[in-house]
């Protein structure tokens, strides 16, 4: 069963990278680069002297011209790329698919699917998401100009706080062209994480966005540059023991973990053995499984021995590696996206439920971002004077046999009354943590409200299902002792 069902997974994982793709938080880094890095700390690191870490000063190897034209991991006819722990994850017993360009792990010999996605819940798992493409952008123009892409409140973000967002079609139809992360590193600098599967088409989008702001600002002062940090290592660490983990490897006192809170990121050294320290990581809390955790980018030739500090310190009965198969039930449950199939270009941050990314100030027709005009007018519900929306994304627990991706959404046929579409499944799969079939999906506007009964056709046959809250399982982010 477990064979089939990573099969099946590989599969539909690999449908990811051919839609216009994946999920923000989405598996997030990017990594493997054809060019040899010597280090891109002084990029991400948030001091403006860098006299201050001569270790900081080799130039850095970057893509930062003309990003449009780099060469795409995702492009079909392309060879797969590897992250760097490839040969860490084959010496681990990794079964590796392609994804988003990279030979990325599905599972380990050691772990079914489902017991690797309960040890991430019951201990911690390390996930590698190099795969995902780590960005820079910088200079004086670099906070407006993240405001006329996405609908977030970049200038208001603080230094070392993150928001998830969304780059938005710059048609102004509302539509999303992929879920980042944006984190302010401090003064006019902030790192941005994009998806793995989106990178052509990110690349044309925001190398193209980014000369259109120079053209109309550079000139007066409010210029911005983007830098890609190629080759570079990014590993998320997730489970209720992660935190223990990563205090046994950090250096010195000078990060306090309880005191780093979801949506805060610092800097750190690790120890990875003999006596010696990596160089810098950028360590942010959170990440894509409804669990505590972080996700930590590494200079790519350190990225071995600093994931193989973190297996050690918590040892194989408190930490696994696992894969993109307990990957997708862990954010599944978490009522957490995935890119080119819970959203897309067609789909708007409000009909994805994601409203809350947009601030009060930034909820009106002139707010200056792709699409305000459509998202203001659908902020507001038809009952209240507004467009609100045609459909809303929601989740589902469904009776029998899972609901997968394109499965229909049906009113339930009864009473006389014959059954009409309602929307469809977008991701579902067997939840090992609740023993039950979950779904999401997009229904029409009014079936929305949890508890509404509706079927979802499995290869043809009605199987009843129920609207049901999201999260599935409740949340364990660090937010402060209660």
């Amino acid at each position: 069963m477990q064979t089939s069902r990573s099969t099946a997974l590989a599969r539909t994982l690999r449908g990811a990278c051919r839609t216009p793709p994946f999920t923000a938080r989405r598996l997030s880094s990017r990594a493997a680069a054809a060019v040899p890095i010597t280090t891109t700390a002084s990029l991400l690191h948030h001091h403006h002297h860098h006299h201050h870490h001569p270790r900081q000063q080799q130039s850095p190897a970057l893509l930062s011209r003309q990003t449009r034209h780099a060469s795409s991991s995702s492009s079909p006819s392309a060879p797969l790329q590897k992250t760097p722990l490839y040969d860490l994850h084959l010496a681990h017993g990794a079964k590796m698919v392609p994804f988003g360009g990279f030979h990325m792990p599905v599972q380990y010999s050691q772990l079914s699917v489902s017991q690797s996605h309960l040890f991430t819940r019951s201990h911690a798992s390390l996930f590698d998401v190099s795969h995902m493409v780590q960005r820079v952008f910088s200079g004086p123009g670099a906070a407006r100009f993240l405001q006329r892409i996405t609908p977030s409140g970049i200038e208001a973000l603080g230094e070392h706080r993150s928001t998830l967002s969304c780059l938005m079609n710059a048609a102004g139809t509302g539509g999303i062209v992929d879920d980042t992360i944006v984190t302010r590193l401090g003064g006019d600098k902030f790192y941005v994480v994009t998806n793995a599967a989106c990178r052509e088409k990110d690349d044309g989008y925001l190398g193209a966005e980014v000369e259109k702001w120079n053209g109309e600002f550079e000139a007066a002062g409010q210029g911005v540059k983007q830098e890609i940090l190629e080759g570079r290592g990014l590993v998320a660490l997730q489970g209720p023991e992660a935190e223990g983990i990563l205090a046994k490897v950090v250096e010195g006192s000078g990060l306090d973990l309880k005191g780093l809170l979801f949506g805060q990121s610092a800097f750190a050294k690790v120890k990875v053995g003999e006596g010696r320290v990596s160089g810098e990581v950028l360590i942010s809390r959170g990440g894509y499984t409804g669990e505590d955790g972080f996700e930590i980018s590494i200079a790519g030739p350190e990225t071995v021995e600093v994931t193989e500090a973190l297996l050690a310190a918590g040892g194989p009965e408190k930490v696994q590696f696992a894969g993109l198969g307990a990957r997708d039930s862990l954010r599944l449950e978490a009522g957490m996206c995935l890119y080119g199939h819970d959203l897309d270009d067609s789909t708007t941050p409000v009909e994805a439920g994601l409203s809350w990314i947009i601030p009060k100030e930034r909820r009106t027709a002139d707010a200056g971002f792709y699409g305000a005009d459509v998202i203001a007018g659908q902020l507001v519900v038809k009952s209240k004077g507004g467009k609100g929306v045609e459909r809303r994304r929601v989740g589902l627990i469904v009776e029998g046999a899972p609901a997968r991706e394109g499965a229909e959404i049906v009113s339930r046929a009864e009473d006389g009354k014959e059954a009409v579409k309602l929307g469809v499944v977008t991701s579902g799969c067997p939840s090992p943590s609740l023993g039950k079939n979950i779904a999401m999906g997009y229904v029409k506007d009014g079936f929305h409200k949890a508890g509404t009964e509706v079927d979802v056709l499995v290869r043809g046959r009605p199987r009843k299902a129920v609207v049901a809250k999201m999260p599935f399982v409740p949340t364990k982010y660090w937010k402060g002792e209660a």
